[in-house]
């Protein structure tokens, strides 16, 4: 009766039926992070004498303090303790607040670690919800219940900027430290890999595979992470998947991973290759820190993270982008990934690694820095060399990049013009659809499609002798 009684208090109802909810600009009261302001979340496992149960602190102003419309800072800090809590599990409990903080009405939640976006609609505050304290507490409430190796639980909610930086800072150490633990292990030095199908709430089909050499698309699990979480909840989102027999070595595929990519997807698809762009790419969910985009005109890859919000050099913005690339799909032309790959020794191997990547934001350049081959470093374009593909052809050829000798091979061979008539299918229709940029431009006395790497179901083309 207790417990029933504590949850009458809050102003809004909590359930699963909710997970996946999304709220609209329009009828939102407030955003808190997200692309246009920042945040972070971050657990922190730490002895019972450090925490004082249940209690919920918010720095900086409350909801009741809040400009309808407005955007602010937000953190979010816990502080958890259990004689069965290991260092190894804080990553594990933080991503999961994106499961169950999506279990309250009126309140969305999206991404993880420093990219996390908080939505409060209108609605909610109508029904009473005035502070950031009784999200954490009912947050709190259902880590303990699905979690029941919480044995205490802490939160801090944060949303005074200068506070929110400062911590920021700190987190983002944390972040490094445990992704650097995984770097020493690779694919073949195990024999199970694990996945994720927390996102599929958002992305039915959606199976994140995570290997020592491919972190999860969110970015906030690595292999010892999803190890953890499935020994320590065997019926969460996260589960051992064996290796099985290895078909293709350098694309990543192997048996075991697409015998659960059918079961798990509900047969949406049955191969996936773990190190590749074009042929049976990972799924992509829409938790992903970056987009990779193919730019067939110059048979180069161009990668935008969330944090960039300008056109890239193919026309298209981050958020256009990943409107193409998420729901659980393999999207060819482009993929979703962590930002941790882009350090495996792995990093899409089977399509040539770095050799392909031909531009990338200043930013996220400077970050992934140690891993991109010194000898490339100077060859991949930024938002200051190039923002077009006029001008990210001519930095490309100055510098030598290596996808220029491919364009030299390309020019040499034929050619076939082909006419697509009105009785061409419906995938061919789609495929005209496809704005000039992700294409390439028509010429003009008919349409001339060069198709490059693409897989394409077509009923019907009629080709025609000029």
């Amino acid at each position: 009766m207790a417990a029933k009684k504590e949850e009458e208090k809050f102003p809004f109802e909590i359930g699963p039926m909710y997970e996946g909810e999304r709220i609209r600009e329009k009828d939102m009261f407030v955003e808190l992070a997200g692309p246009k302001s920042f945040g972070f979340e971050l657990v922190q496992v730490v002895s019972a004498n450090e925490v004082e149960d249940g209690k919920a602190t918010v720095m900086g102003p409350d909801i009741k303090d809040m400009k309808e419309g407005g955007r602010y800072p937000y953190a979010m800090v816990y502080k958890v303790a259990g004689k069965d809590l290991e260092k190894d599990l804080e990553a594990v409990i933080e991503r999961r607040q994106h499961e169950l903080q999506g279990y309250i009405q009126g309140y969305m939640h999206l991404n993880q670690r420093y990219d996390i976006w908080i939505r409060i609609s209108k609605d909610a505050v109508k029904k009473g919800l005035t502070s950031l304290a009784q999200i954490s507490k009912a947050t709190m409430k259902l880590f303990k219940s699905e979690l029941p190796f919480i044995e205490k639980m802490e939160a801090i909610y944060i949303t005074d900027e200068a506070e929110v930086r400062k911590r920021k800072e700190d987190a983002m150490k944390v972040y490094t430290a445990r992704d650097e633990r995984a770097r020493g292990l690779h694919d073949e030095d195990v024999d199970t890999f694990y996945g994720c199908t927390l996102c599929q709430s958002f992305a039915p089909t959606n199976v994140c595979i995570v290997t020592p050499d491919r972190v999860s698309l969110c970015g906030a699990m690595t292999w010892f992470d999803t190890r953890a979480s499935a020994k320590v909840d065997p019926e969460g989102p996260n589960f051992a998947i064996p290796k099985g027999t290895c078909i293709d070595a350098v694309g990543g595929e192997y048996s075991g991973i697409n015998e659960r990519a059918v079961q798990l997807s509900g047969g949406a698809f049955s191969r996936v290759k773990l190190h590749s762009f074009f042929e049976y790419p990972h799924t992509s969910c829409g938790c992903f820190e970056v987009i990779g985009f193919y730019i067939p005109e110059l048979n180069g890859l161009g990668f935008v993270d969330r944090g960039y919000t300008e056109i890239t050099p193919n026309g298209l913005p981050f958020s256009t982008m990943a409107a193409q690339t998420g729901g659980g799909k393999q999207t060819y032309g482009f993929l979703g990934i962590g930002i941790g790959y882009f350090r495996s020794p792995k990093f899409l191997q089977a399509d040539g690694g770095f050799k392909k990547v031909v531009w990338l934001p200043k930013k996220l350049k400077e970050r992934i820095k140690d891993g991109i081959p010194q000898d490339l470093y100077d060859k991949i374009a930024t938002e200051e060399n190039a923002t077009d593909l006029a001008s990210l052809k001519k930095f490309l050829e100055e510098k030598s990049h290596p996808v220029v000798a491919t364009w030299k091979k390309e020019e040499k061979a034929e050619e076939l013009p082909v006419e697509v008539e009105a009785e061409a299918s419906s995938a061919a229709q789609s495929l005209m659809s496809m704005p000039v940029g992700a294409m390439g431009a028509a010429g003009g006395g008919g349409i001339r499609i060069i198709l490059k790497n693409a897989k394409v179901k077509i009923d019907k083309v009629i080709v025609k002798k000029s």
